[in-house]
């Protein structure tokens, strides 16, 4: 590699790792802001409604920031892409982690990724375990829960994607929408 590759590598290092950070930094203060419930009841079903009243209120604001984001891309975005924006990490609620255990599982994944990929193989949640395992399930978890609400499937399907390469979805006709969700996703 050369030197100037190796430059842009850890500039590109350090600029996710600011954003994670000021991500962690919200998170803390969530506390201190109200997420905005009835956009978020407005744009879905009851029991979808429910599922996200059950998500953390920084997973929620969040949620709400995605969806934001959404719609200032594409004030006119699918309903699809709008229920998915704010339902996209819903399967958090099954395993609340506190703001450190988030900042840990990110910061072991950029650096060991394979150390990660071994603590969240199976969806045992051992204290230790915990972070990798959500950050890892979480996805799948959230369809199940939309399924149990009876949620559309092609909300479902995003749910379900939302952290897999986009481009192994290329030849599906919601790779748009899977496109549009990660980058308001990452931008959040």
């Amino acid at each position: 590699m050369r030197p100037d590759e190796i430059n842009l590598e850890l500039a590109d290092m350090m600029k996710a790792a600011l954003h994670r950070l000021s991500q962690g930094i919200g998170a803390l203060f969530a506390f201190a802001r109200s997420p905005d419930m009835e956009l978020a009841r407005r744009n879905l079903s009851s029991c979808e409604y429910e599922a996200f009243r059950s998500l953390a209120r920084s997973e929620q604001l969040h949620s709400l920031q995605v969806l934001e984001k959404v719609l200032s891309d594409d004030p006119a975005a699918p309903k699809a892409l709008i229920a998915a924006a704010l339902l996209h990490d819903v399967g958090k609620s099954r395993y609340r982690l506190s703001v450190w255990q988030k900042t840990l599982a990110v910061i072991i994944e950029a650096i060991a990724p394979r150390l990660s990929c071994r603590l969240s193989e199976d969806e045992a949640l051992g204290f230790a375990r915990a972070p990798f395992v959500v950050r890892r399930h979480h996805a799948q978890w959230g369809g199940e829960i939309l399924r149990n609400c009876g949620s559309d499937e092609e909300v479902i399907w995003l749910v379900e994607r939302h952290q897999d390469g986009a481009e192994r979805h290329r030849d599906r006709r919601t790779f748009a929408l899977l496109s549009k969700l990660q980058s308001a996703d990452s931008e959040s």
